[in-house]
C-alpha cells in the first residue's frame, strides 16, 4: 500500500490536518454528503479479484445524484467504521459490502486488518498536530 497525503503529498504546503479542517469547514457550511466510491478492485486480491466494472461504477454515481444511495439501507463496516450501502438500483449487492464480494472470506478479514493497520501506522506521522476529536475517532 502506498499512502499520499491529499493525494498530493510531496506539493503541500500545510499540514494535512489543515486541509482536512478546510474540507470539514466546506462541508458543514454547504451541508455536503460525502461518498466514498471504491472503483477499484473487488472480489480478491489481484490476480483473484477484478476492477469493478465501469457500468456499476457509473450507475452508482448515478444513484448518488438521484439521491437513491441517500435512501439506501447501510451496514457499519466492522473494519474500518464507515457506513456502507447495502442496496444500490441495478448494481450487484455483493460488490457494495467488500467483504460479500471475496469467496474467501478469511482472506478478506486477514487483508482489511493488515490494510486497517498500514492506514493507523501511517497516521502515527500525522497524529500529533490533529484534535482529539478525531484521535477518538481512530481508535475506535
Amino acid at each position: 500500500a502506498t499512502f499520499s497525503p491529499c493525494f498530493g503529498g510531496p506539493f503541500l504546503v500545510w499540514h494535512p490536518n489543515k486541509y482536512a479542517e478546510l474540507l470539514a469547514a466546506k462541508m458543514k457550511r454547504h451541508q455536503a454528503r460525502v461518498w466514498l466510491v471504491n472503483t477499484g478492485w473487488s472480489g480478491g486480491a489481484y490476480g483473484v479479484g477484478k476492477r469493478i466494472s465501469l457500468k456499476n461504477t457509473r450507475t452508482i454515481i448515478d444513484a448518488i445524484h438521484d439521491g437513491a444511495l441517500g435512501r439506501a439501507r447501510i451496514e457499519r463496516d466492522p473494519v474500518f467504521g464507515f457506513d456502507v450501502v447495502r442496496e444500490c438500483p441495478g448494481v450487484p449487492a455483493d460488490i457494495l459490502l467488500p467483504r460479500d464480494a471475496w469467496n474467501d472470506k478469511t482472506a478478506y478479514d486477514a487483508t482489511a486488518t493488515r490494510l486497517a493497520g498500514l492506514f493507523r501506522d501511517n497516521f502515527r506521522k500525522y497524529e500529533s498536530s490533529v484534535s482529539e476529536e478525531i484521535k477518538a475517532a481512530l481508535a475506535a
